[in-house]
């Protein structure tokens, strides 16, 4: 990475963990991706529960592979109907998540298409922790709303057998097709709840 964009991700970094401080979250920077992992095992204990909302970033800092291998039980919702996984990501000890896009002053933007994901996010499990690559914070909610309506819904659409207008186009169009994939829109902007949402911000392109 060029030494100014690094230099730039770091500054912009505190402001992120500025912002989320202010809305009673916890914010960390990772240099790295090896940083990311080891401040990801810090928040998580052994033993403990853990369970995941479709996270390419984790999978990507090799976060999932450690847990896997780990004295944690990890849920793998793969092994599990779609009913028992949200049921047993509800009572997990950690859940994992990325986001869709973030402000640069610490709020979160997520889509969701079955509300797995979202609906952990905002109720349930005791502890999320949240992997964010610095290619997702935007300057403001607009923006990031765009972010993740443009550039993260589209994405994701091309890992489905789904006919939406995004998949074809590359944009959303903010239809109603039966196969959308935007269903629920979940802005986390404060957390009631002192030391349960944790942003690890890496200094990389992660997810999508």
């Amino acid at each position: 990475m060029d030494e100014n964009v690094k230099k730039r991700n770091e500054v912009l970094a505190q402001t992120v963990i500025n912002g989320l401080q202010s809305r009673n979250m916890s914010g960390y920077y990772a240099e790295d991706k090896e940083a990311a992992l080891k401040q990801a095992l810090e928040l998580i204990d052994e033993e403990s529960t853990i369970a995941m909302g479709g996270c390419h970033s984790a999978q990507e800092i090799g976060l999932v592979k450690a847990l896997k291998e780990g004295n944690y039980n990890y849920i793998d919702r793969s092994k599990m109907t779609p009913r028992e996984g949200l049921l047993a990501s509800y009572d997990a000890d950690v859940f994992l998540s990325s986001a869709n896009a973030m402000t640069s002053d610490g709020i979160l933007v997520n889509i969701d298409g079955n509300s797995n994901r979202v609906s952990c996010i905002a109720q349930g499990p005791k502890k999320v922790i949240f992997i964010v690559g610095m290619n997702k914070v935007c300057s403001d909610l607009d923006s990031a709303m765009k972010r993740a309506r443009n550039i993260a819904a589209p994405t994701n659409a091309q890992n489905f057998d789904v006919k939406t207008p995004c998949k074809t186009t590359g944009k959303c169009f903010d239809c109603k097709s039966p196969d959308t994939l935007c269903c629920q829109f979940l802005i986390t902007r404060y957390s009631r709840h002192v030391g349960r949402i944790h942003v690890i911000l890496v200094n990389d392109t992660l997810g999508y």
